[in-house]
């Protein structure tokens, strides 16, 4: 019998609607007009030894150089790579790296000679995304990580503009995994991140001196901050991450350089932390440059079994000098902060009498003891202070 015109275009354009679904629904944005660049036509190879930076970087070179947008595919497969840069700026008016596989890093360091594994670099209007898997080997390099010789971070955005990381999974980096400077309206989305709780130096996502950066709706455990917020940073959101193992989601280190900058408007709320080491956290270093970090909310914050659920450390890393933090933190608020705390100090104002604090308010604190910890007490040092709503425990006075 013959099907009708009609109704065999009723048909495809069905089947074009559930593909279009099926898509989405697993998490990999696919547009139809982009060309398309495969990195088996460069010489991609699934071989556990042959390393496929090269041909990924060809594809990259063909795909900035497209005159619409473009595509590069990382296929269903095992890939391993070194050092791979997406330079731009591009021809293509947007490019996206879809990785739908599983991309492994060179366990050899001596690899990585720019301090990174996967590299965007003055690129506008980039997407990375696919559903994929970016593995950094990082249990073969962390025995010589120390916190002044860093290992490659897994995946940086240097100077790129208009930026999204969606729907991938970052597991055992070397370093950090993501690491975003200098750049402007980045979102970073729907991601999981995993690492042991005892590698050191994995931060999940780091930041510094960025604009408009979003942070949301992720997986996060490792064994450093889940989030941290660097000098430099100005309008951040982060939202609803769920994280543990690590060390929570921090504001700082702030001071450590001489060319540090300002920060200014951070917000982090509707998340989840789950037996770290620290909660809502500022730190600051010691014998510091004299910059501010302003405007800074953390709330709506579940705390599950977290140490030390509220801190504001000034005298970070402090043994080597008595020295003062120049660091002058002003308009810090936590609100709605509750669950339970593993430490009997659960909220912590350690501030500096060079550059007190100024304006922190704690709204609505309901924290109780984990397990046999107890009773919960606060603790304040040089901090301006207004205290609202719920205080349990009860908060601290001025202590300027």
């Amino acid at each position: 019998m013959t099907t009708p015109v009609g109704t065999t275009r009723l048909i495809v354009q069905l089947l074009g609607i559930i593909i279009a679904c099926f898509l989405t629904i697993n998490g990999v944005e696919s547009n139809p007009s982009d060309a398309v660049f495969d990195i088996i036509n460069y010489g991609a190879k699934t071989e556990p030894k042959f390393d496929n930076a090269q041909a990924i970087i060809k594809a990259w070179k063909a795909a900035c150089d497209s005159a619409g947008p473009a595509k590069v595919v990382i296929p269903a497969g095992d890939f391993m790579a070194g050092e791979v840069v997406f330079a731009g700026p591009c021809k293509s008016p947007t490019t996206t790296v879809e990785i739908q596989g599983h991309l492994f890093a060179n366990i050899d360091p001596s690899t990585y000679t720019g301090g990174s594994w996967i590299l965007f670099q003055r690129v506008d209007n980039v997407v990375m995304t696919g559903g994929g898997t970016i593995n950094g080997e990082g249990k073969h390099d962390w025995k010589y990580a120390n916190g002044d010789s860093l290992l490659a971070v897994s995946l940086r955005l240097e100077e790129v503009g208009h930026g999204k990381v969606n729907n991938l999974k970052f597991v055992d980096s070397m370093g950090y995994h993501i690491e975003v400077m200098g750049s402007h309206d980045i979102d970073l989305q729907k991601l999981t991140i995993t690492a042991p709780g005892d590698s050191p130096f994995t931060d999940g996502v780091h930041l510094t001196g960025n604009t408009n950066v979003n942070v949301t709706d992720s997986v996060i455990g490792t064994g450093d901050d889940c989030v941290s917020i660097g000098h430099g940073n100005q309008n951040i959101m982060v939202a609803r991450i769920i994280c543990g193992p690590g060390h929570g989601i921090c504001v700082g280190n702030l001071g450590k350089h001489a060319d540090e900058k300002d920060l200014k408007g951070v917000t982090i709320s509707n998340c989840t932390l789950t037996g770290t080491t620290n909660g809502a956290r500022i730190k600051t270093y010691h014998d510091s440059v004299p910059i501010t970090a302003s405007d800074i909310i953390f709330q709506d914050i579940q705390m599950n079994d977290v140490q030390n659920p509220i801190i504001i450390d000034q005298h970070y890393n402090s043994s080597t000098t008595t020295t003062q933090s120049k660091v002058k933190i002003m308009n810090a608020r936590f609100m709605n902060i509750r669950g339970s705390s593993a430490s009997a100090v659960a909220v912590s104002l350690n501030c500096s009498s060079s550059a007190p604090c100024e304006g922190i308010e704690l709204a609505d604190i309901d924290l109780v003891p984990a397990g046999s910890t107890g009773p919960l007490t606060s603790a304040c040092s040089n901090a301006k202070t207004v205290l609202k709503g719920t205080q349990n425990p009860p908060g601290p006075a001025n202590c300027v």
